[in-house]
């Protein structure tokens, strides 16, 4: 099994590339992506040294059905996917706020209210709420979209507003598209036996124009708990059974990594790596209800290299 960790394409009209913690963007004549998502895996952001064998797949795969099915809701940026691990899209100016939206108080807003908060991004949180509750209705709790290497921050609508980074009319139009996403996703998630906790959604513009961009409700950008399960663990207190990249995060804190300045990545054994690919597959064939089915990976770059030169030589 081969995890394709880098790319360095030079496609025809080729402007620029960006490599992201998980995805190389190829940007061909500023009218369209080719986006190739990578098996790196990043958690505090920090990419991990070991790249998960099918993960690229498995991401593209899910966003791909995602943003098919909720084209109806807002318009999104996806044309095409010439290869397993790679969608095509229209290239947009991206906002530079992440939307966040959370049905539940877990991860790290369950981490800060541990701590004392009662308000996250602006938003107050009641007292007396337990780790994994519901809330009475999802809450919104952007970020900043960081540079490479930076952290995402948290920020409020009001400071969004105020420091100007999205119009007050964007900003309610891409609020309205989030809170519809995100129930879409939770309906699409009840149906497979999954709930939607929390997710995250990225807008972009072009000519005037909003659009979903990037991907949406993967493993990557979105937790899910096991619907049958959740009453009875949340009942006992104990932790849910998770689909996400959470438990990635939580096998870093037991090793003593959060990403910060002195500490090291605990070794990523060959068995910890199979596990996590494991657990991607399992989130696939649960969310999408099929059977994953493993592409051959011998020779990916050769492969992804000339499936876009088809798709680009064939127009778009």
């Amino acid at each position: 099994m081969t995890a394709l960790t880098k790319t360095d394409f030079k496609f025809p009209n080729q402007k620029s590339v960006y490599h992201g913690k998980v995805r190389d963007v190829y940007n061909i004549n500023d009218d369209q992506l080719i986006m190739i998502v990578s098996d790196r895996i990043s958690a505090f952001d920090v990419i991990l040294p070991k790249g998960i064998p099918f993960k690229g797949e498995i991401l593209n795969k899910i966003a791909g059905k995602f943003l098919d099915a909720t084209s109806d809701i807002c318009p999104n940026w996806k044309i095409a996917t010439p290869d397993p691990m790679v969608t095509a899209g229209i290239a947009c100016q991206g906002l530079p706020v992440e939307m966040i939206v959370r049905g539940y108080l877990c991860g790290s807003s369950w981490r800060a209210y541990k701590n004392g908060a009662r308000s996250i991004c602006g938003v107050p949180i009641p007292d007396g709420m337990k780790e994994n509750q519901k809330f009475e209705k999802p809450i919104i709790t952007p970020t900043t979209k960081a540079e490479q290497g930076m952290h995402d921050e948290d920020i409020s609508k009001e400071e969004i507003l105020r420091l100007g980074l999205v119009s007050p009319e964007d900003y309610e139009l891409v609020e309205q598209y989030t809170l519809a996403l995100f129930q879409r996703g939770t309906e699409i998630a009840a149906e497979r036996g999954l709930i939607l906790v929390d997710t995250k959604y990225e807008f972009g513009k072009k000519d005037g124009k909003i659009y979903l961009i990037d991907e949406i409700h993967t493993p990557d950008s979105s937790r899910y708990f096991y619907a049958n399960e959740y009453q009875d663990r949340f009942e006992k207190g104990e932790q849910q059974k998770q689909l996400s990249k959470e438990f990635v995060r939580e096998w870093l804190m037991e090793n003593g990594f959060q990403g910060k300045e002195g500490q090291q990545v605990p070794e990523m054994t060959e068995t910890v790596v199979n596990s996590i690919s494991e657990r991607y597959i399992e989130l696939y064939e649960n969310i999408t209800g099929e059977k994953f089915v493993k592409s051959n990976t011998d020779h990916l770059l050769e492969r992804i290299q000339n499936n876009v030169l088809e798709y680009l030589k064939n127009g778009f």
